[in-house]
């Protein structure tokens, strides 16, 4: 299928599908082609774009080093406030994280340590956990 641009004597602009090249103008010739608009039989392809798809093999350009210090500056500080209000547990993590979903304990925001066995565990186990995504030095262990 192709799809064309026509225009009609009356200056309507629309679109219209056809199987090919040929399909379209022995439909033309016929007069089976009219302007929805305003039935006008004197339709002629309008000029339009062509279609050209993007490369596949063309990437966007890498970001330049100081828009990956800009996001990783705006990362650290938007985790450093969520841990503002979060409660370091260390290595218990995993076992804390599991008694709360499973309502074994109360409901509370924490970030600790977990092995990546232990991650994957929780979750399998469908308790909603996400990783911190820069390193965060323990309580007492900061310089």
């Amino acid at each position: 299928m192709i799809v064309f641009d026509l225009r009609c004597g009356g200056g309507h602009v629309f679109e219209a599908w056809f199987g090919s090249s040929d399909a379209y103008e022995s439909q033309r010739s016929a007069g089976h082609v009219r302007c929805p608009i305003c039935d006008d039989g004197a339709v002629t392809k309008a000029v339009m774009a062509p279609a050209i798809s993007a490369k596949s093999n063309s990437r966007p350009p890498p970001p330049t080093p100081e828009a990956v210090k800009a996001a990783m500056k705006m990362l650290a500080t938007q985790q450093a406030k969520a841990l503002e209000t979060s409660e370091w547990v260390g290595t218990t993590f995993a076992d804390r994280a599991r008694a709360m979903h499973l309502g074994d304990e109360k409901q509370a925001t924490i970030h600790g340590q977990a092995s990546l066995a232990e991650a994957r565990a929780l979750v399998e186990d469908g308790v909603p956990v996400a990783p911190l995504l820069l390193p965060v030095v323990p309580p007492g262990k900061a310089n």
